[in-house]
């Protein structure tokens, strides 16, 4: 991968995984387990721009390549996943401003979520439904030049220490489909309406908060509506999410490189039998499949990357890499663990954290069983056969040719 980077990607890459190793890898484990945010690890993601990693340059980004940008991301999961999950959301909604927002937003906020002076995420689920978006209640109602926000947003990341929102919400609840009548607003905090609620726990993905968000009659002005006009929500936040499932798949393929690092190492020292257990075939066959699998998910990554970066549409991409990454970083997770024995059951190795944090993006960014959905359904659009005459086998376009064929006495 490296000979087909330029000298400016190769350094970017490079920085951040020095930063991995010097600064994150050292304290990631302690942090995790104590679940502590890790501000210092943020402070320094700020001076290396990584809060600005996709925003254009003109306003103050880093302006990557959606490339580029996946493999800073599968450095940082490499090193601790939940530094990836700090700004992921971010970006998400940074990418929304960027390519729907009008150009007062742009200039508005793009510079400061670049900076990292405003941060935050995304706000899509609720209590009663997750992977159905069409169904939230969240309402938006204009009052001349505001909009009243009410409703409740679940797992929420940055909640707790972002101060800007990307919030989707109905404007036309009777809109046929729904998703016409959905709208995206930026929402700042400082209104007593907007109010934090509490920390979920987590099985991993520790470290970065995950919270509800409640709006009680919260002011948003017109101002803040992406796009200026009302019923584009659905589809701006659609398209960032092309960019998080990317960012997922890029996840996915740094915990399973970490989980694969972890495993191969310690194969090589821990021995049973009188020798390495790395000589052993058992541990061979385990260690080949792994390494199939890691390549496997990141080549669907950077192919999913690539087709972003081009313009083209991606989201079948997107998904059949998010799909295989997820489940490759959870099965090399718990290869890894295998490998490792009693050992890596405790909390002194970090398998047992890869092996918690995998699941998270199995679920994350639109479920699994979701992705397999969306990817069968965009399939059958591809390779639609012809209509077929109703109890037979022969196509309707056969069919009609042979009826103008006797018709022309042929």
């Amino acid at each position: 991968m490296a000979d087909t980077l330029t000298d400016e990607q190769r350094r970017i890459v490079s920085a951040v995984r020095s930063f991995v190793e010097k600064a994150v890898q050292p304290v990631a484990q302690e942090l995790e387990h104590a679940d502590t945010y890790p501000a210092e690890l943020v402070e320094q993601m700020k001076a290396l721009g990584l809060f600005g990693a996709t925003i254009p340059e003109a306003y103050g980004g880093l302006g990557l390549d959606c490339l580029t940008y996946a493999l800073v991301v599968e450095e940082l999961s490499r090193g601790w996943m939940s530094l990836a999950g700090v700004i992921n959301s971010h970006l998400i909604m940074a990418y929304c401003v960027a390519t729907f927002g009008t150009d007062e937003q742009k200039a508005r906020f793009l510079p400061a979520f670049a900076r990292g002076d405003k941060r935050g995420g995304i706000c899509l689920t609720e209590p009663q439904g997750g992977s159905d978006l069409q169904a939230i209640r969240t309402r938006a109602d204009r009052r001349g030049e505001t909009y009243v926000l009410n409703g409740t947003k679940m797992f929420v990341t940055n909640g707790r220490h972002g101060d800007t929102f990307a919030v989707l919400a109905k404007t036309d609840p009777g809109a046929d489909p729904p998703h016409r009548g959905m709208s995206l607003f930026l929402v700042e905090k400082g209104h007593p309406g907007f109010q934090v609620g509490r920390d979920l726990s987590k099985l991993g993905y520790k470290g970065v908060e995950t919270v509800e968000l409640a709006f009680d009659a919260v002011p948003v002005p017109v101002a803040n509506l992406v796009g200026g006009a009302e019923g584009a929500g659905f589809k701006q936040i659609m398209a960032g999410l092309e960019l998080g499932r990317i960012n997922v798949a890029a996840r996915g393929v740094g915990v399973a490189q970490a989980a694969f690092e972890a495993a191969i190492r310690y194969a090589q020292v821990r021995h049973a039998f009188g020798r390495p257990i790395a000589q052993h075939q058992a541990i061979q066959l385990k260690l080949a499949d792994m390494a199939t699998k890691v390549e496997a998910a990141r080549l669907l990554t950077l192919q999913a990357a690539r087709l972003k970066d081009s313009g083209e549409r991606a989201d079948l991409a997107a998904g059949m890499a998010k799909l295989f990454a997820s489940e490759a970083a959870h099965e090399v997770a718990l290869e890894a663990m295998r490998i490792h024995g009693g050992y890596g059951y405790t909390t002194e190795f970090p398998v047992e954290r890869y092996y918690r944090d995998a699941p998270l993006l199995i679920i994350g960014e639109g479920t699994n069983e979701i992705q397999r959905l969306v990817i069968a359904r965009q399939l059958l659009r591809r390779y639609a056969v012809p209509d077929m005459v109703e109890g037979s086998d022969v196509p309707r376009a056969a069919a009609r040719n042979r009826r103008d064929q006797m018709d022309n006495g042929a």
